[in-house]
């Protein structure tokens, strides 16, 4: 059999718990890397990690909220003690709470910052130090097509991503002298269990997803495994010179977008 594309690698996936960050650590995991499972969510995320290990996986479970400097220092560091490295880092954990200009507090604007922004800055400021000892690394940074288009609905959110960005190309530029690289996805509408409570909670009726699919230039809403499918490809040797590469993953028709 050939080996996996990951094989030997240590992967940190914040936000993996269940979606798209369950989704990258789950391809991670089938192409051979060790994979430190990590969310806020503590039981959910055990479960994630707990399946992945009857899978036979090498998974552990480390909970963090990374809004919070000592959980993401502690998250590294249980990573190093577990697997003895840190290969790729992926930031997945994100506050996507709805709010347009006028509805949005301040509260809910510094948390979903703090969470953005400062909590991917954090994780990669701990990582880094170990990434730099072994003078190689993968960092992946997972944004949104908000970032583009600002969702009204999606102030806030749309407005960190666009941050992330500006975060993903200054630490690509500093962190090449070590063989780091960074790079970010911006996945669009994406298929996830987050997803279809959001609907429920806005009233949506059942016909929402056939009605979605009339906008998708690809005839469908992008899934968790797509997104895993792009980090795949930073995190792996396919892409060992690409860095502060940003990829968007299914743009929004041209127009104006759903109000959705």
């Amino acid at each position: 059999m050939n080996k996996g594309r990951l094989e030997n690698r240590v992967a940190v996936v914040t936000g993996s718990a269940v979606g798209m960050g369950e989704g990258i650590a789950r391809l991670f995991a089938s192409e051979g890397a060790s994979v430190v499972v990590s969310d806020k969510d503590e039981p959910a995320g055990m479960a994630a990690a707990e399946s992945l290990g009857r899978e036979g996986a090498s998974a552990i479970f480390q909970r963090a909220d990374v809004r919070r400097e000592a959980d993401c220092r502690t998250l590294m560091v249980r990573a190093v003690a577990a697997f003895g490295r840190i290969d790729v880092l992926v930031n997945c954990a994100a506050n996507n709470t709805r709010g347009n200009i006028e509805n949005t507090s301040t509260e809910l604007w510094d948390d979903i910052f703090a969470t953005n922004v400062r909590g991917a800055f954090l994780c990669m400021r701990e990582a880094v130090a170990y990434m730099k000892e072994q003078h190689r690394g993968s960092i992946i940074n997972i944004g949104s097509v908000n970032a583009y288009i600002g969702e009204p609905k999606l102030m806030a959110y749309s407005v960190s991503k666009g941050a992330l960005m500006t975060l993903t190309k200054n630490a690509a530029s500093y962190l090449n002298q070590y063989r780091i690289r960074v790079n970010q996805i911006n996945p669009g509408w994406t298929l996830t269990p987050g997803e279809r409570r959001v609907k429920a909670e806005e009233g949506k009726g059942k016909s929402w997803i056939e009605e979605a699919l009339r906008t998708r230039p690809f005839g469908r809403l992008l899934l968790p495994r797509d997104i895993a499918l792009a980090a795949l490809y930073f995190a792996s040797d396919q892409s060992e010179c690409v860095t502060g590469a940003v990829l968007d993953l299914e743009q929004y028709p041209i127009g104006a977008p759903p109000n959705w």
